[in-house]
């Protein structure tokens, strides 16, 4: 195989640039610029042993490829802290015979039964939550909705306290720190190291607990769960409950500010939504316009074949997920939201393969039911920071406040 030619400084600083001060803002003019350095969506850097994939087909492909593996780079670390002793057991970092194992033991206890069952309790919530913001005052639709809303959802879900509703938002945040976050001060490695040892502390003692005396809820279903004999052990049923409650709350809690700050910079999609707040495609335009989750990561056991190359084994492939989904050879004038756009389902903020998300169908579900509770209940609803901040990580990206004024809502 000939070796990879040596990538121009200008697409190198393209690359760099995707993480400087502000790309977290608004990452998308950076993902074009690595764009226009890609031909056939796909930019190798071999000085760097990477490649960089900005193309829908090409991430496609890479993310259903059996030679890109997820958990390569966790497989040899040593396990000297419990944040890495939290991570090893996770199935979002095994492939093969070992992610089907864990993959299948989960999925006994996450049927689209159980799912759709959490209709109401979604609408319900909704009802709480919505009818306690002020409607005649600015306020926070990130602390108000965003946040609680999915975390007492996959709570309730797991079986778990909502006394603790506090304590498992400040987990998820860890986590997804954990996962993603471009900061790596002591300050923040030391939280989310004490942050991981509380997490393991207290689900190794609810999973003792469960299997000696079952009761409502997945955690239960999960300690159940057997598959061929085999069952989850202590520590990877303790760290897929962690993956499970922060992967059920964070993209979602991301993706309702993300989205309606997306409509209020597009407010023709906001009327047509108000007009159809039912429409089945609200899910996934917003899914693939807003991409939760903006990059995702593989390591190549083997060569794998693209269109126009061949990427050898060995290599880093960063798939830019939220470049993927603006994709102009998929979908036309990417960054406008429309409803009837046919073919958003295509889009890659869930993956794709073996690894597409477990939990995709109660994303969807909780998604469909925010925004049509929204445009039905508050027409009129404003943002009125059009610039909030962001949280400071580029991979799972979301708005940390979102100030709205609501308007009024519609009498029944």
């Amino acid at each position: 195989m000939s070796p990879l030619p040596p990538a121009p400084a200008p697409a190198q600083a393209a690359v760099q640039a995707l993480w400087s001060p502000g790309a977290v803002q608004d990452p998308y003019p950076g993902y074009e610029a690595v764009r226009a350095w890609s031909p056939g969506g796909v930019l190798p850097l071999p000085e760097w042993n990477a490649v960089f994939v900005t193309g829908h087909a090409a991430n496609s492909a890479l993310l259903r490829s059996p030679a890109a593996r997820s958990g390569a780079w966790l497989a040899g670390a040593p396990e000297t802290t419990d944040a890495m002793r939290l991570l090893k057991p996770m199935m979002l970092f095994h492939d093969g015979a070992g992610h089907a194992r864990l993959r299948g033991l989960m999925q006994a206890a996450f049927t689209p039964r159980v799912v759709a069952e959490q209709r109401e309790l979604v609408r319900a919530l909704l009802d709480e939550l919505l009818c306690a913001l002020p409607q005649d005052t600015e306020t926070d639709l990130v602390a108000g909705l965003a946040a609680p809303l999915p975390a007492r959802v996959i709570m309730h879900m797991l079986g778990l306290s909502g006394d603790d509703e506090a304590r498992f938002l400040r987990w998820t945040g860890s986590v997804a720190d954990l996962l993603g976050g471009a900061d790596r001060s002591p300050e923040l490695m030391g939280r989310i190291e004490a942050d991981a040892r509380e997490m393991r502390a207290y689900f190794r003692d609810l999973a003792n607990e469960l299997r000696a005396s079952p009761r409502p809820g997945l955690l239960s279903a999960l300690a159940a769960a057997e598959d061929g004999g085999e069952r989850l052990s202590s520590d990877e049923l303790l760290s897929n409950a962690v993956l499970l409650l922060a992967a059920g709350h964070e993209t979602t809690s991301n993706l309702i500010p993300g989205g309606l700050l997306e409509l209020s910079r597009q407010p023709e999609a906001w009327a047509a939504l108000v007009a159809q707040p039912a429409h089945p495609n609200v899910a996934d335009e917003l899914l693939r316009v807003v991409s939760p989750v903006q990059y995702d990561g593989r390591t190549l056991s083997g060569p794998v074949t693209l269109p126009g190359i061949t990427l050898p084994a060995g290599l880093h492939a960063q798939l830019l997920l939220g470049a993927a989904n603006r994709d102009p050879q998929v979908f036309p004038e990417p960054h406008r939201i429309d409803w009837e756009r046919p073919g958003s389902a295509r889009h890659l903020a869930f993956a794709a393969g073996a690894h597409y998300c477990l939990g995709a169908s109660l994303a969807r579900l909780e998604i469909r039911e925010t925004f049509a509770a929204l445009a039905t209940r508050f027409p009129a609803l404003t943002v009125t920071d059009p610039n909030p901040p962001f949280k400071p990580n580029p991979v799972l990206r979301g708005v940390a406040r979102l100030k709205v004024r609501l308007g009024g809502a519609i009498q029944a």
